[in-house]
């Protein structure tokens, strides 16, 4: 007979997946049930219309307002290069991660709450990225993006696959937030404490790339609900440096050497059986 209670996924704290609420018996409340004043952000004008009225653009109605910090690159790259890049992604092997996740990692090995970053095993953004970071810098809002971190998400219905609302760190991490979606699209959920009724849905179109930034980024917070997930998904998030790391700062010297080791497009996955595990924000 199976051991029930063998370890079945990566869920930790309050965090659940489909996996861990069917062996406890414990399924959970979606929490977009408590949101009571829902909106969809429209990318054509940038403005966040409330769902019960909001129609395709520019066909729009009901009273809207600006939500700034998003960028939205609709098919930004072709079916062939989805692909391809698919296929190289699941040439390494994934990592459980919480809520139903799995995840692969090309980055520092970081301590957030301790502040403090390890080098010595990061070797780099992967080879199949270097073509993904040259089409994105085309752009001008990310000619400057220079990512020194990539983390492969893959995302499940059948696992539950969710992520609760929350920053990305700000200590390491800086503005832009750049998100590659591939094989099935989804819904970024933003919400601010200021407007505790409220949810902002902003689409994520398969083979799109979002940005998020400005406002966005640090005053609203993002999840995806479980509900959002129809199939599976893969999230290419890249990641730059905040200011303490660039310029002048006191850990520029260290910013630079992250920056040479990121952009060699060498990478080896993190946890992949290469390189040891590492937190990650």
């Amino acid at each position: 007979m199976a051991n029930i209670n063998r370890k079945t996924c990566a869920c930790k704290g309050i965090r659940y997946c489909l996996l861990c609420e069917t062996l406890k018996n414990d399924i959970q409340p979606e929490s977009r049930n408590l949101a009571q004043e829902i909106y969809n952000y429209c990318p054509e004008c940038r403005k966040a219309w409330p769902a019960s009225d909001s129609m395709q653009h520019p066909s729009h109605r009901g009273d809207s307002f600006e939500f700034e910090g998003v960028f939205l690159w609709t098919d930004f790259i072709t079916e062939v290069e989805e692909q391809d890049l698919c296929q190289q992604i699941d040439q390494t092997p994934f990592v459980d991660s919480q809520s139903g996740r799995r995840k692969q990692d090309f980055g520092p090995k970081v301590n957030f709450k301790k502040r403090k970053l390890k080098c010595n095993d990061f070797s780099g953004l992967p080879n199949y990225s270097k073509a993904i970071y040259s089409k994105m810098t085309t752009n001008s809002l990310l000619q400057d993006f220079i990512p020194i971190e990539m983390c492969n998400l893959e995302y499940m219905p059948e696992r539950g696959s969710a992520i609760d609302p929350h920053f990305d760190d700000f200590w390491l991490w800086g503005e832009r937030l750049v998100t590659v979606n591939l094989l099935s699209g989804s819904i970024l959920c933003m919400t601010c404490d200021e407007y505790p009724s409220m949810e902002v849905h902003i689409p994520m179109p398969r083979r799109s790339l979002l940005v998020v930034y400005g406002p966005a980024r640090y005053k609203w917070k993002h999840s995806i609900h479980r509900q959002d997930i129809r199939g599976r998904r893969l999230a290419m998030t890249f990641r730059e440096l905040s200011d303490e790391f660039r310029g002048q700062s006191s850990q520029s010297e260290m910013g630079q050497k992250l920056i040479n080791i990121a952009l060699t497009f060498n990478g080896i996955a993190v946890g992949s059986g290469v390189n040891k595990c590492f937190i990650s924000g």
